[in-house]
Formats: structure tokens, C-alpha cells, sequence
């Protein structure tokens, strides 16, 4: 199976140990793990080294136990084998492979790789040749270095990727910096195995490099004020084959084990010892990686230890003791070499439902799920010379003394618990010729992508492996990968599910890549799946998913299940707006209908957007149906098929816009709705004809209503409403004349009209007397009041003949014959107050005559009239009229009542009197006061009349009113011309009239006989004139 698309050459085979070599792996145990003591160091060693062999004769004596009850069972595991061989194909596979890019290939044609390290977005790689090259992680170049004459066996970065150190067996330690030419080199004279620098190598002042190889010492270089000084930290124990350091903890590994040295307390704080009867140091490399600060893990040969550091505790803590201790929290040994430990994220998979949810946050599936657990990403090698494990290496035997062709390496990711989880054999070019010290494993922690603003922001964490002729990079399979593999098994609904749940477009997707994870695609290839299993309810409910706004493609596939005679599956699901398909695949689903189910054409035709489909042709289609079916010609259906069939042409004639061929199928339908496609339509003059249908038709309704419990007594017809509202469309003599044979319908009609409107109706009087008579007695009474156009006599005659006293005494009075109606008042109602009310109307004082008269011997009227005594009655008139020894019931009462009414009549006239007396008195103070005070005029002021002002000439004549109005002379109307004004100087001289009071009083009395009509702006305001 291949591991990666993009790249055949890497191959992936999940699951493909053995069950013998699964059983090979064994947990650690408490019993297992060791603790520096609280004694001095060399106890420490000794114990921990116990320890150590003690678990790993355990190990040993377990592996052969369960080897001996493989032996006995291996028959029944080779047939369980086959079975889940075939399992382990639908496991999915944790990681993906790929080359690394840029000038990668073309550096290892020419030279073989040795040694690769990472920090801070770059890569260094060291070559046999010497050549130090770092690069991008695209694999591009950055900066080259002839670093050494021999192979670079070990490269260290610090924290900031600037500095790089490189060990050589041609005995050289070698620094570079990629920001400037500085360098520094240490010769150690002896072949090196590995080299690492300080963390913060570039920020500190000492800048120290410790490194150690062949010679046994492991050598601190720290620079001082006169250069570098060197410092050994231990030697006598064989070859150093690696040293790591991380913070203030370094980790070196010799032929006896594993120590950890504190820089801070220089001191070493603790020894794991190596593993018994463990294979050459120099063909199965040690590893050591800092996990975090405190937590480091050791690959050597088949064993790992994971080796916890924390503070000693202050109860054991001595002046001689190391700050810090060491457990060893976890031990497993494999059935393969470890070329290489990193620790591993653990997650859920990408197929697990569970992780739907964080699906939708992110689109890494592996990057964003919690981590569960830290587990272990091993790169296991196989030896294929057994010899080299058992130490018999001087063998006789040619066939032994052969170099055999290594099998592939492998990632296996294993858990805390000891649990291979996954295990991918890696196609690594020239394998076959590599040992186990050839491959390097390094974990990569990719700067985050830019996303958009509020994205989970994280870098991508994956790891690379190393191998002299090819640099693998191994990455965790991501969502993308997740469809691909479920595609890839035709598991399609699976992966429509992730990507929907996906809510999003991952940026960076190539387009091969994108096309791969298309929904769209995928859904398509889904649905032919479905088709050809014949599933094709299911592959209808995914249409939507999958044609999405295509036209075409809906089309196609309505197509393909109308082919499949499954049109009925997709039909649902069909859209018809956003978008609208062709008329020819919409008039094909209505055909379908008419043929299958015309229950469900008809809510179609309803439901559906009109304009999508010809209207014409499925008129065309559903009226020839009709035609064939029985009694479709007569004015009731019958079959409910043709009810269907005329509802589809009715609706269909609606939405063509041809009400009027829609109406005699809402007819015959009897539809409610008939009215109100009358009124929107204006179908006024197409139903003219059709009054009586009408009406009959809104009475069948209204009486189906009443029998379902609805009151409708206060609600209008319908149908009447529709003709009295419309009478200039609807003529009325037309609808009389329909209407003439069905005197209650008439009878609605007429009184419909009447209330809009009594004139409309006065050709009709004297036939609306007699509807009203038969069907509305207590509506004639207000109708013989309302309307003047009917016959009185006939009026009568109708009313006698059904014995209306009230109309017959209403029509009487009209008539003039009071005394008639009185008489019928008395004698056949007996109500005394109507009889009184008769006579007020009247006015006349013969009637009242005939009242008394009538009452003289009726008690309970005498009564009624003392009891409503008033200006028409007089009461003493009435008193005298009673006879001598009549018994009156309530007589005293009535004049008790009468004396106190009259009483308060003389007490309101009284207070009457009075405030008009007052009210005189004040209006006459207010007239007086207002006529004998001053007010302010001059020449200036406006005459009320012309609005010229009043001095406007010497001679003018002004006239003053007592009512205060000022005005000239021209402007008051008078029967003879007024007199002049005199000169004051003629006048003081004896010239044109007698001088002083008199003269004056004189000329006004000639003015005042000579105006008639008075002050003229009171006399405009009293005819209600603007002044």
C-alpha cells in the first residue's frame, strides 16, 4: 500500500508484525524504575546499576515463557494471522510520508548524509564528506560550510538556530554562526562521536560547547577572558557516544550507561547503567532526547528507559547530596534496535466520532484534538545478522560471514502502557545497505500558519528521517488525509460527513488535492455508487449535497432516475428556485404525477413557483385526462378523480392568468375561494348571469358552517355582499329578475341593497313590504319609517292580512286616521304609553280627547296618564274626568308624584328667575361701565369699515357709537346726505351755525335722524360679516 500519493517511492505497511513480535514488547513496572538514594554517588551507580540488570534478567525470563507457549499454539496463531491481516488493511494509518524538497536530492547524489539537527525553522545536515548544509524546511538552501576533512558524526543547534556545532572523527569540534563569520574550533586529536552546545549558546557570555567521542573524556570548552578553557567531566568509561543538553542538564552516554550533570550545582547527579548482555555500543547507537526539562528519554539497543529529574526532597537533602534526583519512570524493552526516540503526541483518530466536534474548530484533525497522552515515535531497525546480537561473530561458516541485505526500517508509535499503536515499514532508498547507526529521527516544530483573524494559532508539529541517501519527512495524517483513505475505501458517506462538519476550505490545498477532497466529486461518485447498488432512496437525499446550484448536473441525474423508473425517489429533493432547472425536467415530474398520484399534482401545482414550467402544455396534458373520465360534464363531479383533475385545471388557469376559465370549475367545485377570485380578478361582469348560482352556492356553504357548529348568523353573505357591492358591473334589475323565483334570496338581496342605500331599492318598495312580512317581521317597522316609495293601503293590506298591529297603527297615522290607530292601541295592545307616545307625535288635542275618554273607565290607563303628566296632559283636567267611587291602583302614589314634580318645576323656575336676574344686573353694570369710560384715539387709528384712518382730512367727519366703534361719516349708511362738518373759525365768528354746546347738540341730532341702521360694524356682526 502506498504510504503517500504524492510519492510512490515511500512505502506504507500498517500492521505488518507479527504476533511474535508484537509480544516481544514489555511494560514497565514499578519494581523496574530507580531512584538515586539519599547515600553518596558511587552508591547511587551501584544500586541503579542492579536495578537494572535485575529487570532485565525479569524481561528476559518472561520473553522466553511466552516464546515456549508460541511454539505450542503457533499452528492455531497462523490461521488467526490471515484473518487479521485482512483487519489491519481497514485500520487507518496514523502518518504520511513525503521527500524532502528543494535541493535535498541533489546533495545526497553527490555526497551521503551522516548527521541531521533542527532548531528554529532550519535544518543542518552534516555529510561523510564534511560538508555542513543548512536548510529551510522546504529544503531550500540557506548557507553551506566545509566543515571538516572526515565524516560529521553529530550536530547540536542552540535555541535560536544561529550557531551550529559539528563533531568529526577527523578529531575536530567546529562552530559556525549563520549571522556572522565568526568561528570557533576545538582539535581534540581524537576521532569525536557527538558535540552539543549550550542552549543559549548565543546570549551567554561563556559560550559552552561540550563534546566527547573515542578518547572517553567528555569535554566542557568555556570561554573565559584569555579564550576558551577546557574542563573534563568525566572520563575513564569507554567511547562518549552522545551528549545532550538541555537547560542546565547535561546527558552523556558511554559503554557503561547513561549520567546526568547539573551546571548549576556542578555535580553529577545520577547513573543508569546500560542494559545487560546489550549488543555493541558502537553498531546499536545510544540516543538521548530531552523530552522536556526534566524529562528524558533513552533508545538503546532494544531498550527504553524514560528518566524522570526533580528536586530532591529538604528531609533527605544533605550537605554532600546533588540538588536533584533521578526516577526512572518507565522501561520497555523491543524485539527491534531503536535508531531513534522522539516523543509523540497521542490523539484520537480522525475517524473516531468523537472528534467531530473539535473538527469543526480546526481543520487539522491531529493538530487541534487534545492530546490524550505522550507516546513514543520509535525508528526501529531490524538486524539482519543475528550474529550481532549474540556476540558470535567469528564464525567459520561463509554463509554466516556474508553481508546480509538489511530489511526496511520502521516507525512504530508506541504507548506509555507498552501498546504498539501503529507501525509503518519505511521504503527508504538503499535501505538494504544501512545500519542501524545510519538513520537519524528528528522532531520538527513548524512556525504557525498565518491564518484568518481569530483561527487556532499552533505550529505544526512533525518529525524527519535520516537516512545517508534520503531525508524522509513524516508528518500526521490531517482531515485531508482522513477522506482521502476513507474515498479511497468507498466509505463516501463518511467522508461527506468530515468534510461537512469540516465548515470550512483549508488553506494551501493543492488542486489535485482539492479535487480529491471536493465534496462535490466525492458526493458524485458517492451517488453512482448508490445507483449501481440500486439504493436509490439514499442516493436522492444526497443529490442536494452534491449537485448543489448545478443545473446541469440535477438535470443528468433526474435524468438517470427517470431512466431507473425511480423518478418518485428524487422528486422531493428536485429545487425550483436557486437554482431552476428546465421546463422539460419540471412538466416530466407533473406527467409523472398525473399518471401515478394526482392527489400530489394538485399540493405541486399549489406549492410550486409559477414560470418554471409551461402552464399551457400541462393544461393541455390534464384537460384531456378529464375529458376521458366519467361524468367530468355535468355540474356536480363525482368520481374523485375528476374533483382532482378540475381543482389541477382551476389552479392551472389561475396561475396562466385566465380567472375566467378558472370560475365554472370553482363552481361546480363549490370552492369558497370562488368570491374571492371574483374580486381579484374582477370577474364582476362574467358572473352576471350567475347571480342565483351564486347565491345558492354561499348558502350551501354558510349551512355546512352551521352544521360544523360556527355561528353565522352576524356574518354577511358573501354572495349578496358580492352583488350589492358591485351594482354597476351586476345590473339589479338582472339579478331580480334571476332572483324572482326564490323570494328569500330576493329578500337578502333587496335588504342588502336598502341598507347601502334606501333609494336604490324604491322600484321595490311595495315588494320589499311583502319579503319583509314574510321573512323579517321585526325589520318592517323600521322599514315602513325609512323609505317613502311604497303604497300605504298596500302597505296595510299586508300587514292586516298577517295582523302587524304596530305597522298597522304606524301606517294608519300616516294615513291620517289617528283615531283608528288609537283605537287599536287600546284595544288591541293595551299599552298605555305607547298610546301616550301615539298622541305626542300626533300634536292633536282631539286625540288627547279621545284618550281621556277612552280612559275614564280603564284604571290602569288613568293611572299611566297621572303618571305622565306634562304639557300635552293637564293634570287637573284629567283628576275632574275620574268618576265617583272608581278604585284606582297606585292612585296615591301617581299624585304624590304629581305634586312633587310639580313643587320642583315651581322651585327650578324660582331659581331660574334668579340667576337671570343677576345675570341682567351684571350685564347691565358691564354696559354701562363700558359706555361712559374713556379710551385712546387718534388720527391714525383704522376705520373698522375701509380701514383708511379716521383723520385722514381737515374736514372729515368722524362718528363716534356708544358701543366704542369709531368710523367716517361716507362709510355709514343713511337715507339723505349728511351734513358737513363746520369750520370752528366760521362758527367762533357767527357764520354757518350757533356757537358752543348748543350748536353742537343740534348738528348731532340732524346725523342721528338721518342714520337709520345704527353703529353699521355691529350691524355686520349681527349678519355675521368679517369686520
Amino acid at each position: 500500500m502506498s504510504a503517500e500519493p504524492n510519492d510512490p517511492a515511500l512505502e506504507h505497511q500498517n500492521g505488518n508484525l507479527s504476533q511474535e513480535q508484537r509480544a516481544g514488547l514489555i511494560s514497565a513496572s514499578p519494581d523496574n524504575m530507580t531512584e538515586a538514594s539519599d547515600e553518596d554517588e558511587h552508591n547511587e551507580e551501584v544500586k541503579s546499576h542492579e536495578n537494572g540488570e535485575a529487570h532485565v534478567e525479569n524481561e528476559n525470563e518472561t520473553e522466553e515463557s511466552e516464546g515456549e507457549e508460541s511454539e505450542e499454539e503457533a499452528t492455531d496463531e497462523e490461521e488467526e494471522d490471515e484473518g487479521e491481516e485482512d483487519d489491519d488493511d481497514d485500520d487507518e494509518p496514523a502518518l504520511k510520508y513525503e521527500r524532502l524538497g528543494g535541493i535535498a536530492h541533489q546533495l545526497l547524489q553527490k555526497d551521503s548524509a551522516s548527521a541531521l539537527a533542527y532548531s528554529n525553522q532550519h535544518l543542518a545536515l552534516g555529510t561523510h564528506g564534511g560538508k555542513l548544509h543548512v536548510l529551510d524546511l522546504a529544503g531550500q538552501p540557506v548557507k553551506s560550510f566545509a566543515a571538516h576533512t572526515a565524516s560529521i558524526l553529530d550536530i547540536s543547534m542552540d535555541s535560536t538556530g544561529d550557531w551550529i556545532a559539528t563533531a568529526s572523527i577527523d578529531g575536530q569540534v567546529a562552530v559556525y554562526s549563520l549571522s556572522n563569520p565568526e568561528t570557533y574550533v576545538f582539535n581534540m586529536k581524537r576521532p569525536l562521536r557527538t558535540v552539543a552546545l549550550e542552549p543559549s549558546f548565543a546570549k551567554s557570555s561563556t559560550r559552552s560547547v561540550v563534546s566527547g567521542g573515542m578518547a572517553g573524556n567528555l569535554v566542557l570548552h568555556e570561554k573565559g577572558w584569555l579564550g576558551y578553557k577546557e574542563t573534563i567531566l568525566h572520563s575513564g568509561e569507554g567511547p562518549v557516544w552522545q551528549v545532550r543538553w538541555r537547560d542546565n542538564l547535561i546527558a552523556w552516554a558511554n559503554d557503561l550507561g547513561v549520567k546526568i550533570y547539573d551546571t548549576h550545582s556542578q555535580s553529577r547527579i545520577t547513573f543508569i547503567d546500560r542494559p545487560a548482555d546489550s549488543p555493541r555500543a558502537d553498531l546499536f547507537k545510544c540516543t538521548l532526547h530531552w523530552q522536556d526539562e526534566n524529562t528524558l528519554l533513552i533508545g538503546w539497543a532494544d531498550h527504553i528507559k524514560v528518566a524522570r529529574v526533580r528536586a530532591r526532597p529538604r528531609k533527605s537533602s544533605g550537605s554532600n547530596l546533588p540538588p536533584l534526583l533521578v526516577e526512572i519512570t518507565a522501561v520497555f524493552q523491543l524485539d527491534c534496535m531503536i535508531s531513534g526516540i522522539v516523543p509523540h503526541l497521542m490523539t484520537r483518530s480522525p475517524s473516531s466520532v468523537q472528534t467531530h466536534d473539535a473538527l469543526v474548530k480546526n481543520g487539522s484533525v491531529r493538530s487541534t484534538v487534545s492530546p490524550i497522552l505522550t507516546s513514543f515515535l520509535i525508528l526501529a531497525y531490524t538486524p539482519p545478522d543475528t550474529s550481532l546480537l549474540t556476540g558470535n561473530e567469528a564464525t567459520a561458516d561463509r554463509a554466516e560471514q556474508a553481508r546480509k541485505l538489511a530489511e526496511r526500517p520502521e516507525l512504530r508509535i508506541i504507548s506509555r502502557s507498552g501498546e504498539e499503536l501503529s507501525a509503518d515499514a519505511l521504503g527508504i532508498s538503499g535501505y538494504e545497505r544501512w545500519g542501524c547507526n545510519d538513520y537519524v529521527l528528528v522532531d520538527i516544530e513548524a512556525a504557525p500558519a498565518k491564518g484568518p483573524p481569530g483561527a487556532a494559532q499552533g505550529g505544526e508539529r512533525y518529525y524527519i528521517v535520516c537516512s545517508p541517501r534520503d531525508i524522509v519527512v513524516v508528518k500526521p495524517r490531517d482531515w485531508r488525509d482522513h477522506v482521502a483513505w476513507l474515498v479511497e475505501r468507498k466509505r463516501y458517506e463518511e467522508a461527506l460527513d468530515v468534510i461537512e462538519r469540516m465548515g470550512h476550505e483549508e488553506p494551501g490545498v493543492t488542486k489535485a488535492e482539492k479535487d480529491e477532497l471536493d465534496a462535490v466529486q466525492i458526493g458524485q461518485r458517492y451517488v453512482e455508487h448508490l445507483v449501481g447498488e440500486g439504493d436509490f432512496v439514499k442516493a436522492a437525499r444526497l443529490c442536494p449535497k452534491v449537485c448543489g446550484h448545478d443545473t446541469k448536473r440535477w438535470e443528468d441525474w433526474i435524468f438517470v432516475f427517470a431512466q431507473k423508473h425511480q423518478l418518485q425517489a428524487i422528486i422531493p429533493f428536485v429545487p425550483t428556485e436557486s437554482p431552476t432547472l428546465g421546463h422539460l425536467v419540471y412538466e416530466m415530474i407533473l406527467a409523472h404525477f398525473l399518471q401515478h398520484d394526482r392527489q400530489t399534482l394538485l399540493q405541486t401545482i399549489k406549492t410550486w413557483p409559477k414560470g418554471i414550467y409551461d402552464i399551457s402544455a400541462v393544461i393541455v396534458a390534464v384537460q384531456s385526462e378529464l375529458d376521458r373520465a366519467p361524468s367530468s360534464s355535468s355540474k356536480k363531479p363525482d368520481g374523485p378523480d375528476t374533483v382532482i383533475l378540475m381543482e389541477c385545471l382551476a389552479e392551472l388557469y389561475t396561475l396562466n392568468r385566465q380567472p375566467g376559465k378558472a370560475l365554472p370549475y370553482f363552481l361546480r367545485l363549490r370552492r369558497p375561494n370562488v368570491f374571492d377570485l371574483i374580486r381579484e380578478n374582477n370577474l364582476f361582469t362574467d358572473v352576471q348571469d350567475q347571480a342565483l348560482l351564486l347565491v345558492e352556492f354561499d348558502q350551501e356553504l354558510r349551512e355546512k358552517r352551521k352544521k360544523d357548529g360556527e355561528d353565522i348568523d352576524t356574518d354577511p353573505t358573501a354572495a349578496i355582499t358580492l352583488l350589492v357591492d358591485h351594482i354597476h358591473s351586476i345590473p339589479m334589475t338582472r339579478v331580480v329578475q334571476q332572483l324572482q323565483n326564490r323570494p328569500y334570496y330576493l329578500y337578502l338581496y333587496l335588504n342588502a341593497l336598502f341598507q347601502k342605500d334606501p333609494h336604490l331599492t324604491s322600484s321595490y318598495a311595495d315588494t320589499q313590504v311583502k319579503l319583509y312580512a314574510e321573512y323579517a317581521p321585526r325589520k318592517l317597522i323600521d322599514f315602513l319609517r325609512a323609505s317613502q316609495y311604497y303604497s300605504l293601503e298596500e302597505a296595510y293590506k299586508v300587514c292586516n292580512e298577517r295582523d302587524l298591529v304596530l305597522e298597522m297603527v304606524f301606517l294608519l297615522g300616516r294615513m291620517g286616521n289617528n283615531k283608528k290607530a288609537l283605537h287599536l292601541i287600546i284595544e288591541r295592545l293595551g299599552d298605555v304609553n305607547r298610546a301616550i307616545d301615539f298622541a305626542k307625535e300626533q300634536h292633536d288635542d282631539d286625540l288627547w280627547e279621545d284618550l281621556l275618554r277612552y280612559s275614564e273607565t280603564r284604571p290602569a290607563f288613568i293611572r299611566g296618564l297621572l303618571e305622565n303628566v306634562g304639557a300635552e296632559i293637564d293634570p287637573i283636567r284629567l283628576i275632574r274626568r275620574i268618576k265617583n267611587g272608581l278604585e284606582i291602583p297606585g292612585l296615591k302614589g301617581a299624585l304624590i308624584k304629581i305634586l312633587h314634580d310639580f313643587n320642583l318645576q315651581v322651585s327650578l323656575l324660582e331659581g331660574c328667575q334668579t340667576i337671570m336676574n343677576g345675570d341682567c344686573a351684571d350685564l347691565a353694570r358691564k354696559l354701562h361701565r363700558n359706555q361712559t369710560s374713556g379710551f385712546f384715539l387718534s388720527a391714525k387709528t383704522p376705520c373698522p369699515i375701509c380701514n383708511k384712518p379716521i383723520g385722514q382730512g381737515l374736514n372729515s367727519l368722524a362718528l363716534l357709537f356708544l358701543c366704542r366703534h369709531v368710523v367716517h361719516a361716507d362709510c355709514v349708511q343713511h337715507d339723505e346726505e349728511l351734513p358737513h362738518q363746520l369750520d370752528p373759525t366760521l362758527v367762533g365768528m357767527g357764520i354757518g351755525g350757533q356757537p358752543g354746546l348748543s350748536g353742537k347738540v343740534a348738528f348731532t341730532a340732524i346725523l342721528r335722524a338721518r342714520i337709520t341702521q345704527g353703529c353699521p360694524v355691529c350691524h355686520k356682526r349681527s349678519e355675521g360679516q368679517r369686520t
